[in-house]
């Protein structure tokens, strides 16, 4: 199954791994930096999943998360939670924002994969 996916995440390297990981499982790729960035993308593409990391500049994973969810044309867009936070009441924040799921930082590319092709799915 091929899965279109946008990646947001202020790291370079984390989103050089992203793609890594994703591309090489199949996936088309779309890469932004930030909440901000992550929206100007999502205007001219229609993502099977999406990943967001929680601590960015300009717009938090959190906003960007409630600026996709204010949209029907993306509100059913699965998301999924990339950071290396792990406190259960940011998951539950994250929960209430639309997050469909949380994978803590470093991830295991296998896992990864699985788990966007069960929420896409």
């Amino acid at each position: 199954m091929s899965l279109e996916v946008l990646a947001v995440d202020d790291s370079r390297t984390m989103r050089d791994m992203l793609n890594l990981a994703l591309s090489s499982a199949g996936f088309t790729t779309h890469l932004a930096e930030d909440g901000v960035h992550g929206l100007e993308v999502l205007e001219g593409i229609e993502p099977d999943v999406i990943i967001t990391d929680i601590n960015m500049p300009r717009m938090d994973g959190f906003g960007f998360m409630d600026a996709v969810r204010s949209e029907e044309k993306w509100s059913r867009i699965p998301i999924l939670v990339l950071t290396t936070e792990s406190a259960d009441e940011l998951k539950s924040k994250a929960r209430a924002a639309g997050a469909t799921g949380w994978i803590v930082k470093p991830f295991d590319p296998a896992k990864l994969v699985k788990a966007l092709q069960m929420v896409a799915g």
